[in-house]
């Protein structure tokens, strides 16, 4: 099983097919390699368009290793996941796509690192400058995240919001424990002092019609442009259209 120890000790996994130019996929919250891209078709459109797709399971998912602390989740650790990936590959360029919780983790990588050709972020938009704001209905919504993912007894959950996320991160083979502790972590995110524009390779925002816009964010990169496709948050990624315009924008 491919896999290496990351800056601070933690085993991650991921998988690697060609031998053509390199493309890292990052996949969102609950997810892994296998559910955002290989399920999706994207990872065969890559490869078939003679792409060289590499895929890491965050930490706390899939086959990476899942810690139960807080602590593991916080600042930048993801990010430096993904430096710490191509420093082992050796790889000295890469087109980066991520989507979600995947997205935000690149967004940030390509405003520190500088081994980037393209970018694709999906799944995540607004207007950068209102990032971060944490409103109480989103802090309601994690805690009740968290009431169904640390219930004792999940059948006793009255709340349907609770209980559908129980039953999300449980069919989806999540350590409930590993994505309760990242719920809880000071995890550095999407805040408004990003400064996007200072991004500038060229790179692609696309977001589903019933989801977030593309376009404040795609407007605020140096080189950016905003896609939407049909579909929710989750429901874009299995558009087929979703994994062609990814092959076309990484192929100019």
């Amino acid at each position: 099983m491919p896999e290496f120890t990351s800056f601070d000790g933690t085993s991650l996994y991921y998988e690697d097919e060609g031998a053509g130019p390199p493309v890292v996929l990052l996949h969102g919250l609950s997810s892994s390699t296998d559910g955002n891209w290989k399920d999706a078709g994207i990872w065969a459109a890559l490869a078939g368009a003679g792409r060289r797709p590499i895929g890491m399971d965050a930490r706390g998912h899939g086959r990476s290793g899942k810690p139960h602390e807080p602590a593991a989740y916080e600042g930048d650790a993801m990010v430096r996941d993904v430096g710490a990936l191509l420093d082992h590959l050796g790889l000295t360029e890469i087109d980066l796509v991520g989507y979600s919780m995947g997205a935000a983790t690149a967004l940030r990588f390509a405003l520190g690192d500088h081994r980037l050709r393209r970018l694709v972020l999906g799944g995540i938009g607004g207007d950068p400058a209102k990032w971060g704001a944490e409103t109480a209905e989103r802090s309601s919504m994690t805690g009740r995240w968290l009431a169904g993912l640390e219930a004792d007894d999940p059948d006793a959950l009255e709340d349907p919001v609770a209980r559908r996320a129980r039953k999300v991160f449980e069919a989806r083979d999540n350590d409930l424990k590993a994505i309760a502790a990242l719920l809880r972590s000071d995890r550095r995110q999407l805040s408004a002092d990003m400064e996007p524009e200072r991004v500038r390779v060229p790179t692609l925002v696309v977001c589903g019609d019933r989801d977030a816009s593309p376009h404040q964010l795609a407007a605020a990169l140096a080189d950016g442009r905003a896609l939407v496709l049909e579909g929710d948050h989750e429901g874009v990624v299995t558009n087929p259209e979703l994994a062609r315009a990814i092959v076309s924008f990484l192929a100019a």
